[in-house]
């Protein structure tokens, strides 16, 4: 196939917006440019968000509620060969994010949307607004294999094509031993609200107050913007709460910092385990968990199912949700016999290269080649 640059138009948050999405663009942003491709962004602005720090060009914007900002953005989005829309029901405006439906009916390129939440258990007007964005995309793509069979179940896909291209990550991080005197140090990192699951790792380190060198169990992240908008640090003050009341105040630690990436790398790199205790058993995609395994981390996570696909193998132990005596027992098992740690960390790096980055963004590229030379598009302008 003869190669040629791509023009990629992203609808998207972006830096310095705190919101995965945003991160997921960049990354994979930076990654296609790596490739030689042309990337631009069409940001969705939350309200009051500061000026875009977006290493790309900002081409448009996407207001909620502001008709013209639609016309804006669409327009932007034709001028380029791809439209890489990102989808999440919270990211756009109108009941259940349905705006985005109207951004999309204007579209005259090929349109490439990834789904980042599938949810088995829609209400009806959400599986209305879903089944309307994969009628107007050329192609949907999901990061789980579990996410196709949870659309080909609930959803109506007609002709539009599917792919799984994994959530990417970051490689080449060295895993950092521990000396002697410290304890293992446990982690849970990203933007904190309800729904976390921090509360039963709290409970279950009450557990583990007999193993010496004792762990250390370490949040990491900032109140979600939108949870702090809405409820305040009302979740975080609950978690502390629970610390006093569990007595395990030696052993569990905040750390409400916003840290770049290599400070967050190096903070990953410590962590003899890494736990995701989510309440959702909903949760399609989660970039903790890809970048957890390719940082060769084991991982202890609730059964959701990007969990259940990625873990599988060995790389780490799934458990029942809200289960304070599982994740104890689960914990235990990890940082008390090295063998079973290493077992689990060698699994995770063996998995870790089929998700880097720029694997991930060939595929991308390869797809966005193959759906400019199957139909005849009109040139962008």
């Amino acid at each position: 196939m003869t190669t040629f640059q791509v023009k990629w138009g992203i609808l998207s948050s972006c830096p310095p917006t705190a919101c995965g999405i945003a991160t997921f663009t960049t990354a994979l942003g930076r990654a296609l440019e790596r490739r030689g491709e042309d990337v631009s962004i069409v940001r969705i602005l939350q309200g009051g968000d500061a000026p875009s720090t977006s290493p790309f060009t900002v081409s448009s914007e996407l207001r909620a509620d502001d008709h013209a900002s639609l016309d804006q953005a669409s327009w932007a989005l034709n001028r380029c060969d791809v439209a890489l829309i990102q989808h999440e029901f919270g990211l756009y405006g109108g009941r259940d994010g349905d705006e985005v439906v109207e951004v999309m009916k204007r579209l005259r390129v090929p349109v490439t949307t990834i789904l980042h939440t599938v949810l088995p258990k829609p209400t009806d007007h959400q599986r209305m607004v879903l089944n309307e964005v994969i009628a107007l995309s050329t192609c949907v793509i999901v990061m789980t294999d579990a996410a196709v069979a949870t659309l080909r179940r609930g959803y109506d896909l007609g002709g539009t094509l599917v792919k799984v291209i994994p959530h990417g990550a970051a490689l080449g991080m060295v895993p950092l031993a521990p000396t002697e005197d410290d304890g293992p140090v446990l982690l849970t990192w990203g933007l904190i609200g309800p729904g976390k699951g921090i509360e039963w790792v709290i409970d279950a380190m009450a557990y583990l107050r007999d193993i010496t060198p004792r762990p250390s169990y370490v949040v990491a992240g900032r109140t979600h913007p939108k949870v702090l908008a809405y409820e305040g640090d009302s979740y975080r003050h609950s978690l502390e709460r629970r610390v006093q009341e569990n007595g395990v105040a030696d052993m569990v630690f905040f750390d409400n910092n916003y840290r770049k990436l290599a400070s967050l790398n190096a903070l990953i790199a410590s962590a003899a385990v890494v736990i995701l205790p989510y309440d959702s058993s909903d949760q399609a995609t989660s970039g903790v968990l890809v970048d957890a395994i390719a940082a060769g981390r084991p991982v202890i996570a609730t059964s959701f199912p990007h969990s259940i696909e990625m873990l599988a193998s060995g790389a780490g132990i799934v458990v029942d949700h809200c289960n304070p005596r599982a994740l104890s027992a689960a914990i235990r098992s990890i940082i008390c016999h090295p063998n079973v740690a290493e077992s689990m960390a060698n699994e995770a790096r063996r998995i870790a290269p089929s998700l880097s980055w720029d694997g991930v963004a060939l595929r991308y590229v390869e797809l966005a080649r193959e759906l400019l030379s199957s139909v005849t598009w009109p040139v962008s302008a």
